[in-house]
């Protein structure tokens, strides 16, 4: 099974916060290339190697590489590993949730990248509001892609992920969101989250504000 069908899209604020003078990055999810195809348009100098599970996507990613390959990153050999650094910019976008332990690999890289090395990920937000309105009405079903992508092992929140950064030794430098337009029945569903906080005992305001993300992107740092 694909992990995600192919597409050829550049996640907006992911790129942005590629840092232009990166010497060596490791996308990890690379699917085709598209990221390493405009990131290398724009710094040509820049060593990029793409990883991906599925060796038909890493196949069509290598010719926007300067390297790409298929393995399962969590099942990589010894030797492949340490041929990864030196490295200074790491990048998994929507990838850490299709991880067995992404815990475990975020504190692997924290202890060999360059000291002023980045972390990019972007990951997407299991508090969604259409995440919690699907589980109120028991119709949770895994689909083919989105938020509930069926090959999606790993759930997140905004608290979680802060937590997971944190013990694997990383801070954050930069976030951002990626939210959806606006349906009709959003804002109604927003305020019954807000009376279940109220019902909880905690912050409507704050959990009305976690539910509108549909992705969170972060730049971190060693901490």
């Amino acid at each position: 099974m694909k992990q995600t069908p192919a597409h050829d899209i550049v996640n907006a604020e992911l790129l942005s916060l590629v840092p232009l003078a990166a010497r060596r990055i490791v996308e990890v999810g690379c699917m085709q290339g598209a990221l390493a195809r405009v990131v290398r348009q724009r710094s040509p100098s820049t060593d990029y190697v793409g990883i991906d599970i599925d060796p038909d996507y890493a196949q069509v990613a290598a010719a926007h590489c300067t390297e790409a390959f298929s393995c399962d990153i969590e099942k990589i050999e010894p030797a492949r590993w340490d041929g990864l650094f030196p490295s200074d910019c790491w990048i998994f976008g929507d990838c850490l949730e299709h991880l067995r332990d992404p815990w475990l690999l975020l504190r692997r890289i924290r202890t060999a990248i360059d000291a002023d090395g980045t972390l990019l990920v972007c990951v997407p937000n299991a508090q969604h509001w259409s995440v919690q309105w699907r589980l109120a009405s028991g119709n949770f079903r895994y689909e083919d892609s989105g938020l509930l992508d069926r090959t999606h092992i790993r759930w997140f929140t905004r608290i979680t992920l802060l937590e997971m950064f944190q013990n694997a030794g990383w801070r954050i430098e930069q976030g951002l969101t990626r939210n959806l337009a606006p349906v009709p029945q959003q804002e109604g569903i927003l305020q019954a989250i807000r009376g279940f906080a109220v019902a909880g005992g905690f912050d409507p305001e704050q959990a009305a504000a976690d539910a509108l993300p549909f992705q969170y992107v972060f730049k971190l740092r060693p901490a």
